[in-house]
């Protein structure tokens, strides 16, 4: 007994109780004690031989488990700033957890992903605006919708010439200081460079303004991320993006004054939208919770500051 409890990293009468503990269960003696040692009676012999064979099935189980891997194909969309945030980390989880799983990743404005999701041309996508995607597309077929997160909304403009830019954040450190926190009210004139209408971000920020009882001077509309960011460097404009904007931009703060949007009607809503539940594969099944733990992962981060759970699902 001394013996057994040492293998097995147990006291003696922790072991003791637990033989006993079975023997209570079993309502039979495995174990016979005597002075000169313990020994198994009739009923234990036979007891471990069943045991045995049935520790040989578990571990054939999980050999088995193991070599039958999940495997077939998955095709995920997410709008620029959801990429430049979850992208990469979204795939290398993917290899690491599912590696005989195909992924295929689509990077594209949300209105054009909602579009292919409808046509069965995706499994997945994160869309935004709980409003537009109540459940299901515009041709009606019927979406698995689930809350994701939540981002703030923040003005970007060009950094003037000679104004000293905001500390870059160390990985971990808190969000460096920014310009003042900015109401839509007071926006009537800063002339903006938008998204077009047919896609989340826009029809989020017409509601805000609206709400704010303010007509945003939309200078120019343009549906490419690094087209926008380029076009708001050169001093065509300005932009209201969520800080993801900001992920793909080199020394973003030194480039860029950014100012955060105190309206809480300023603030996007990210949906992981799905075909129903007897369409997706398994192989989509899994990537859809391996999409969230990604993005669980990185939010309120100082990569990823303005981000909390999101509340909208149906």
């Amino acid at each position: 007994m001394s013996r057994a409890a040492l293998d097995l990293n147990l006291v003696q009468s922790a072991l003791s109780q637990q033989i006993t503990r079975l023997e209570g269960e079993l309502c039979t003696r495995l174990l016979q004690r005597s002075p000169q040692g313990v020994t198994p009676t009739e009923a234990g012999v036979a007891f471990y031989r069943e045991a045995q064979l049935s520790l040989r099935h578990a571990e054939q189980a999980v050999r088995s488990a193991q070599q039958a891997r999940l495997t077939g194909s998955v095709t995920i969309g997410l709008a620029p700033t959801t990429a430049a945030m979850l992208g990469l980390p979204l795939m290398q989880a993917m290899r690491l957890r599912y590696p005989d799983v195909r992924l295929h990743m689509v990077e594209s404005m949300s209105g054009h992903l909602a579009d292919m999701l409808n046509a069965r041309q995706l499994d997945l996508a994160v869309l935004f605006d709980a409003h537009r995607y109540p459940g299901g597309g515009a041709m009606g077929r019927r979406w698995q919708v689930q809350a994701l997160l939540e981002e703030d909304l923040y003005l970007i403009r060009p950094r003037p010439a000679g104004v000293a830019a905001a500390p870059q954040a160390l990985p971990g450190a808190p969000l460096p200081a920014l310009l003042a926190d900015v109401r839509l009210a007071s926006m009537g004139d800063e002339p903006l460079i938008l998204p077009t209408g047919g896609h989340g971000l826009r029809s989020t920020l017409d509601a805000a303004f609206a709400r704010a009882k303010r007509q945003p001077k939309v200078v120019m509309e343009v549906d490419s991320l690094s087209m926008l960011m380029a076009a708001v460097e050169a001093g065509l404009g300005s932009t209201i993006q969520p800080w993801a904007a900001l992920g793909r931009q080199d020394q973003a703060l030194q480039r860029f004054a950014v100012a955060r949007i105190a309206d809480k009607a300023a603030r996007r809503t990210n949906l992981l939208c799905s075909l129903s539940e007897d369409e997706l594969s398994p192989a989509a099944l899994a990537a859809r919770v391996v999409l969230r733990d990604c993005a669980a992962q990185r939010l309120g981060t100082a990569q990823w500051p303005g981000t909390r759970l999101g509340h909208h699902e149906s």
